[in-house]
């Protein structure tokens, strides 16, 4: 048995939610397993209903739960910062989410924007630290509204941080057994401070603990101009939050856009987080059009986290089924199924 705490969030996040809910019910009847869901309001309509963005209680509710399952958090009528800080940063802090897991997989079928490049060369996960450096929050604003305004912004990394994202880059290499090699991507030459850090304890750990992986080092231009040209270069890349942030977006364009890219926030030793990493797309909002295959794969990396390998691997296999003899395009409207029909087909594929 396995609680799942629902948040179908904003715009179209309901309605790929609800596919993704489907496709968990499938695989679990078929392989005896129990999910109990308790599904919560969170997102713009409670925030516009009420002014409230996430209670305590809810939160606190929120920390005995096996997982969350999300779906899409962004309002129209919302100002930008309120549900991202309010919600997404809050839960990510509040429940030490200090992973954010991106796997790059290109699927069969899937078209990619890189010329001769195919599922053989692009097939990589990227490991950002998901609570420190710039999104900390330390900083702030002198003398407003005048000539003389002054915004700081300061990156905050600590020696648990780092180590603590390093050591579970490492054990996702050798549990993933492809490449076995990690490439830190930072700024050495430039941010000397932070990098030095990373940089350091990259290497202690991974020559103390982590003998049987290879170790890499990448600027972080030069990173994002690989992922471009030569993506088969790269198996596991560990980096730090706003690099990460920035990097995996790419990613998620050569695997074949937001439609189908998924991401976890896990905290390893609680509860974690899982999402497909598109945004909440109001202007298809009850239209049935949008692609559901990033939060069915959110949800098959939900069920791995929680050792669920046999399952994951079911839903993950359907959808490369779906993508490689079914889908048209993985972009909304431009499928040649509905939402409702790709979330059938993954389940008839199953």
């Amino acid at each position: 048995m396995y609680k799942i705490a629902v948040l179908p969030g904003d715009g179209t996040g309901p309605e790929v939610v609800r596919e993704g809910l489907k496709v968990l019910d499938a695989v679990s009847d078929a392989n005896g397993l129990k999910l109990d869901y308790t599904q919560y309001d969170l997102g713009g309509e409670r925030y516009l209903r009420t002014g409230e963005v996430l209670p305590d209680s809810v939160l606190e509710e929120l920390r005995q739960f096996d997982a969350i399952y999300l779906g899409a958090i962004g309002h129209p009528d919302v100002k930008p910062g309120i549900l991202e800080k309010g919600l997404l940063l809050r839960l990510r802090f509040e429940l030490d989410l200090y992973i954010n897991l991106r796997p790059v997989k290109l699927y069969p079928g899937v078209e990619t924007p890189l010329k001769d490049k195919g599922p053989k060369e692009i097939d990589f996960v990227v490991v950002r630290e998901n609570t420190e450096g710039q999104y900390a929050g330390a900083g702030g604003i002198l003398r407003k509204g005048t000539k003389h305004e002054i915004a700081i912004q300061e990156s905050v990394c600590t020696r648990m941080g780092v180590e603590r994202c390093l050591r579970y880059a490492f054990e996702y290499t050798r549990r993933r057994n492809m490449g076995n090699k990690l490439t830190l991507c930072g700024k050495t030459n430039v941010l000397t401070y932070v990098f030095d850090l990373w940089e350091r304890a990259f290497h202690e750990i991974g020559k103390q603990d982590y003998a049987d992986i290879t170790r890499d080092y990448a600027h972080v231009d030069a990173t994002v101009m690989w992922m471009v040209k030569n993506p088969e270069w790269f198996d596991v890349i560990v980096t730090e939050n706003m690099f990460g942030d920035i990097i995996t977006d790419l990613g998620a364009m050569i695997q074949g856009g937001m439609g189908i890219a998924a991401g976890g926030n896990i905290n390893p030793e609680g509860v974690s987080m899982f999402e497909p990493i598109g945004g909440s797309a109001p202007k298809y909002t009850g239209q049935n059009v949008v692609n559901p295959l990033a939060a069915i794969g959110a949800a098959a990396m939900m069920l791995d986290t929680l050792g669920e390998t046999a399952c994951a691997r079911r839903i993950e296999k359907s959808i490369m089924h779906v993508c490689a003899t079914h889908m048209k395009s993985q972009a909304a409207g431009k499928m040649g199924y509905s939402t409702q029909e790709v979330g059938d087909l993954v389940i008839k594929n199953l």
